[in-house]
């Protein structure tokens, strides 16, 4: 590339000319980071010959790469030439010497040249940059592609009224301003850091000389979603709505707008809007309520989460085990026990069947909300379906019904769990001797103790010392008893 003299500075370089070539600017400074970019050191599947190529380009000292690479042999395929490129970015100065003299092999492709305007842009060595898009401009390799590039560097430096010119120039160079131009401008200034009003304000001037597509307003709309702007993205879909009217097409526009809103908690308008879509068949689908869904699940909003899910179900979308575990999981966080029972009820009919987790955040939520009667039907229904409850929803089951008197109950769930092996025992054994203890059935604690015992579980220490204090208050008997059964204990700890 003889544009690009040897001895060009690599940094600290002055912008290309511009349509006002004396206007200032003033760039956002971005310190280059040493081996930001992927390097053959660190890249795996590279190529022989272009590890070769890169060690001398990174080994060699920078006055001797030129006769290094001269006397190495290689003619490189084109394919090697992008390769090196693409891991040459940390090493701007060698890779230009590389490119020179790859040229003097064979001539660069367009995908070559681009490269190397990338690379120089993403170093922000602008000068450079335009003096290879001026060699290209004499070869014929200009593309949209290239510009693409160059709006994506400008803007990775934070050189937002640079990257507009280039755009303004764009014709000079012999590629249209079209729809495709702007949108890839607007993307590539919306993907930096709270810069969507930058765009926006392009797009002004912009629009009434190229006409927008759904892409241009996606665009604007998926930066206002990262900015979390619910007024400003409003504004811009009703721009939208009368510029191109409504399009399933345009999917990715309707379902930034309606995140934008959901993370803004503003989920009355999300959901008018959500019927206006569906009138006008743009409705989102299931990915969208999934992404809302976890959002309201994880700030634990279950007073908005209804709302959105009923707009789901009645829309004609069948969610799938994940949403309605998550659904179910909310509701019983927040006590909405009669809910969770009816989205039970609703995932059977849709043909979605429950599974463990299912059953067991239900049950534990009747335990937790002491629901006697509604516990033990519940228990009988996971039994007869076939899924286990889990040892702790268990032992908490226990406490539960011994507090509510129903004794019998707790009896029911723990001969399950030693019929059926449920797995570790301890908590729930202690639960049941504690509970018989309360209501004075020594005789009935003793006998499951041994039987606990026999069975090696652990029964508490803290357990043992409250079936001493109620053994103890029974008499010398029921004193000798607890003494009979300790010593065992002891043993059974010392083994």
């Amino acid at each position: 590339m003889e544009a690009v003299a040897e001895n060009r500075r690599m940094s600290g370089l002055k912008n290309h000319p511009s349509k006002n070539p004396n206007k200032q600017t003033t760039p956002i400074p971005k310190p280059q980071q040493p081996n930001e970019f992927p390097s053959h050191l660190d890249t795996p599947n590279v190529s022989s010959t272009a590890r070769t190529l890169c060690n001398i380009l990174t080994r060699t000292s920078p006055q001797d790469i030129e006769n290094a690479l001269s006397s190495c042999g290689i003619h490189p395929s084109e394919e090697c030439i992008h390769e090196v490129l693409k891991l040459s970015y940390n090493y701007p100065s060698s890779a230009v010497k590389f490119f020179r003299w790859a040229g003097s092999i064979k001539k660069h492709s367009a995908h070559a040249w681009n490269l190397m305007v990338d690379l120089l842009g993403k170093n922000q060595l602008f000068e450079a940059m335009w003096d290879a898009i001026r060699s290209m401009k004499q070869e014929g390799a200009l593309s949209m592609n290239t510009f693409v590039s160059i709006f994506s560097s400008y803007c990775t430096a934070g050189r937002f009224s640079e990257a507009v010119m280039s755009f303004d120039v764009m014709d000079r160079y012999g590629i249209v301003q079209d729809v495709v131009a702007l949108n890839s401008l607007l993307s590539a200034i919306c993907r930096e850091e709270n810069q969507t009003s930058v765009a926006v304000e392009f797009f002004e001037k912009i629009k009434g000389k190229i006409t927008p597509d759904g892409d241009t307003f996606a665009i604007l709309l998926e930066g206002w979603e990262k900015e979390g702007n619910a007024a400003a993205a409003k504004s811009t879909f009703g721009e939208m709505v009368v510029r191109v009217g409504w399009n399933e097409q345009n999917r990715a526009a309707y379902d930034a707008l309606l995140m934008t809103l959901v993370r803004a908690s503003q989920i009355d308008d999300a959901v008018k809007f959500l019927k206006v879509m569906k009138n006008n068949s743009c409705f989102p689908g299931l990915k969208f309520f999934t992404t809302a869904l976890d959002i309201l699940v994880k700030r634990n909003d279950v007073v908005n989460a209804i709302p959105m899910w009923d707009v789901m179900v009645v829309s004609g979308l069948v969610p799938n085990l994940i949403m309605y575990n998550a659904m179910i999981g909310l509701v019983c966080d927040n006590g909405e026990v009669d809910h969770a029972f009816r989205l039970l009820d609703e995932m059977v009919l849709q043909g979605t069947f429950p599974d463990s987790l299912t059953y067991n955040m239900i049950f534990e939520c009747l335990v937790k909300n002491k629901k006697a009667r509604e516990t033990e039907r519940f228990f009988t229904e996971m039994i007869k379906n076939e899924w286990l409850p889990t040892n702790s929803n268990c032992a908490a089951a226990i406490m539960m019904f011994f507090d509510c008197d129903d004794p019998e109950a707790a009896h029911e769930v723990w001969n399950y769990m030693v019929e059926n092996h449920v797995k570790p025992l301890d908590e729930s054994a202690n639960a049941l001797l504690i509970g018989l203890c309360k209501l004075s059935r020594l005789t009935e604690v003793r006998r499951y103790a041994e039987d606990m015992l026999d069975r090696r579980i652990n029964i508490y220490e803290s357990t043992m010392m409250k079936l001493k204090d109620a053994f103890y208050k029974e008499g010398r008997s029921a004193r000798d008893r607890y003494e009979s059964l300790s010593r065992r204990w002891k043993g059974h700890v010392k083994l």
